[in-house]
């Protein structure tokens, strides 16, 4: 089958050349002709990512024409005419051929009667999940493969309310992407034609000056040491003239940018893998930071919807992950609207099912309930949707242990731009009061417990590695294990059931189905298991909590040893 793909692209007359010359370098090569063309990348929810290249398993503009005229076939069946006027937001990062991508998104879409509105140039993502908003579109696409290492692009979708896609209209454009037969026969609008008619739409300073306003309204306090010094790395990616924009205009002048990392750079020179939650990424910052002597260090990643930071204390810099930025970020806004008595009585924090309780500890404290969903945010904003139309709940923040955050309702998507605002105010913020934001982490600590988090990720041969996730998924029973504590609940998410092992009660949780499974012992530490769902990769997430950082360190290294003789038996 995956020759037959091979021979019928090759064979093409209407490829483009360079994509043909491609093909022909690997004639002889087998294996990469199979790894190319054994499948189509699939459109999940997440959209469309994979290495950039020739092939139906690549990104290149042929399956970036796919995917784009199915989605503009659901767009039309489902909303009609007045989806097609109200249009979509496209916007692109700093990826090889993103540009390319987008216009050729825009042009095909213009040529289904769809009217585009195009970013002029590189955006983060959230400025799109905004412009949606802004301008009651009924869809959006970003060109953007997030942290992924330099060979990958992607293509993300969303609906009209700004968030990303769902199961069901993923479906929906699957469907239609298998109904088209020859990827170069969907056509696209002249870009004139396009202009000229109005279906082509450029955005530009307006919907930059728009976003900037409205992100610049989150702000909770103005009184705060705005001398703080700050060392900002966009990773060579879009957060660059947003953050500093945002950060100049709040009054901290004391922004010094990695300059190796500060312009575009799609090959991602000075890091191998552009992504924040790698400690290593902060390398040239910290140097920067010891020369600059910077209160904080943040990081975003290179479609700037992430982010992270480091803190100077007592003399050196403190990683911290995206617990312990989520929990700092719900303590500071929860504070600060507290001493506002701005707290909606049917308030809300809502995180995923893999993201830990200390943010949630918080949230209880000032009488904000905490709902938890699956991993991503696509089902976090989906939640803030509903709450939207029915009023029964008011979205306050949302975030994942995967350094992603948003609070207010502007955005439905995490947003990078918004999160370092804040943080840096907060930063700012305990300092005039003496403290570092390590000492207040410390402090939350000792009020709340010791919570220590580790991700294990576990990549296996993708010839067998299906097989063997299910296999250990399968041989995971920590209640029967003499090495760990008291399991006390067990939850299955590919049943939506919980168990409590010492009543024996079931619950069923109103979540949708997702191959995953979670288990809680009697001290509230828990664990996490959570296959990949597009590569042979199984994720462990792990979250002990003691009165002692020690204690609660022992505990994470236990059910790791644990976990690691459960997949070395399969």
């Amino acid at each position: 089958m995956y020759k037959e793909r091979y021979n019928k692209w090759l064979n093409n007359k209407c490829l483009d050349e360079d994509i043909r010359k491609e093909l022909e370098s690997i004639r002889d090569d087998d294996e990469e002709i199979k790894d190319r063309f054994y499948k189509n990348l699939e459109f999940g929810t997440a959209g469309l990512r994979g290495i950039i290249g020739a092939g139906t398993n690549r990104m290149n503009k042929y399956m970036i024409s796919l995917a784009t005229e199915a989605l503009a076939h659901t767009i039309i069946k489902i909303g009609g005419e007045k989806a097609k006027a109200r249009g979509v937001v496209i916007g692109y990062d700093t990826r090889h051929y993103s540009d390319v991508f987008a216009k050729t998104a825009a042009l095909i879409m213009a040529n289904n009667g769809i009217k585009v509105y195009l970013y002029k140039d590189i955006r983060p993502t959230p400025m799109v999940s905004y412009a949606i908003r802004k301008l009651n579109c009924y869809s959006g696409i970003m060109i953007t493969a997030s942290h992924n290492p330099r060979e990958y692009n992607g293509y993300k979708a969303y609906w009209k309310e700004g968030s990303q896609i769902l199961g069901d209209i993923a479906q929906e454009i699957s469907s239609e992407m298998e109904k088209i037969q020859d990827v170069t026969s969907i056509a696209s609008l002249n870009e004139n034609k396009a202009l000229e008619s109005g279906l082509l739409n450029i955005l530009g300073k307006q919907m930059d000056k728009d976003y900037t306003n409205d992100v610049l309204k989150l702000h909770l306090r103005d009184n705060v040491d705005k001398s703080i010094s700050i060392v900002y790395t966009p990773l060579n990616g879009t957060g660059n003239i947003p953050v500093r924009r945002v950060l100049d205009i709040r009054g901290f002048k004391n922004v010094y940018v990695v300059e190796e990392q500060e312009l575009p750079d799609p090959n991602f020179t000075t890091v191998s893998y552009p992504n924040p939650e790698n400690r290593e990424v902060f390398d040239l910052a910290v140097k920067l930071g010891e020369h600059k002597h910077a209160d904080l260090i943040i990081a975003t990643d290179p479609d700037c919807d992430r982010m992270t930071c480091m803190v100077r204390d007592n003399g050196s810099y403190q990683y911290l992950n995206g617990n312990q930025v989520g929990a700092l970020l719900i303590n500071y806004i929860l504070e600060a609207r507290n001493e506002q008595h701005s707290i909606p009585s049917n308030g809300v924090i809502v995180k995923t099912i893999v993201t830990g309780d200390l943010g949630k500890k918080i949230a209880d404290s000032y009488g904000v309930k905490t709902i938890e969903t699956l991993t991503g945010f696509k089902y976090i904003c989906q939640g803030k949707n509903g709450y939207e139309e029915d009023s029964k709940y008011k979205f306050i923040f949302g975030y994942e242990e995967s350094i992603g955050y948003v609070y207010s309702t502007i955005v439905r998507d995490k947003d990078a731009v918004i999160s370092s605002m804040l943080l840096c105010e907060a930063c700012a913020y305990y300092k005039m009061l003496g403290k570092s934001l390590c000492d207040v982490l410390n402090k939350l600590y000792k009020v709340y417990g010791y919570h220590n988090e580790k991700l294990l990720t576990i990549k296996l041969n993708p010839v067998d590695g299906a097989e063997k996730i299910k296999k250990i998924m399968n041989n995971i029973s920590p209640q029967k294990s003499n090495l760990l504590p008291n399991v006390v609940e067990y939850i299955d998410y590919n049943e939506s059931t919980k168990y409590n092992l010492q009543t024996g009660d079931k619950e069923i949780l109103d979540l949708p189905r997702t191959n995953a499974k979670k288990y809680v012992f009697d001290d509230s530490s828990w664990f996490a298991v959570r296959p990949s769902g597009t590569e042979p990769k199984l994720k462990i997430y792990i979250n002990c909590i003691s009165n002692e950082s020690k204690d609660a360190q022992f505990k994470v290294s236990k059910i790791e040893h644990y976990m690691k003789d459960v997949i070395s038996s399969v």
